[in-house]
């Protein structure tokens, strides 16, 4: 093989591996673009307010990855809303966050700072705490919220319910 060609692959493994290391891309969304996203999805939607201060959000994290990865094949889909700091997401920070946990979901950045506008969109019930999470099965018309951490047995319960 000659050296040329050697250093091209490499250079190109090189790429994609600091590709892979930059974690998932977060999206900022609106919350009525993240409504309208909800209302066009299939499936049970999982979806997880959170914020890298709130140290009782990233513990139950790692279970909600878990609980997804191991759905996946039923659609059952997980998607995180951060509502960290505009400064927070266009410093970067949070995307390193992420990408440091290599947590596997569709990752949204909440562009919202009136509370009092986007978390009844939600339910009715939410006081704005986190975090707080929201079921939906999209082709039976559930719908829960909680307004508190879920271990993993009740995530999967939550789940099952969704999919019934």
């Amino acid at each position: 093989m000659n050296r040329k060609l050697v250093r091209r692959v490499i250079m190109l493994a090189m790429i994609g591996c600091s590709n892979l290391a930059a974690g998932q891309v977060i999206r900022p969304t609106k919350m009525q673009s993240l409504l309208d996203s909800l209302g066009k999805a299939n499936g049970v939607i999982v979806l997880n307010f959170w914020s890298t201060w709130c140290k009782p959000c990233i513990d139950e994290l790692p279970h909600f990855i878990e609980v997804s990865k191991e759905l996946k094949a039923d659609s059952v889909q997980l998607w995180l809303v951060s509502q960290d700091t505009r400064s927070l997401f266009q410093s970067g920070a949070l995307k390193d966050f992420v990408a440091k946990r290599q947590w596997d979901a569709a990752h949204y950045w909440l562009d919202e700072t009136d509370a009092d506008y986007y978390c009844p969109l939600i339910d009715k019930t939410w006081s704005g705490a986190i975090p707080a999470t929201l079921i939906l099965n999209s082709r039976t018309g559930y719908r829960a919220f909680y307004e508190a951490s879920l271990s993993k047995q009740a995530l999967q319960d939550a789940i099952k319910k969704a999919m019934q």
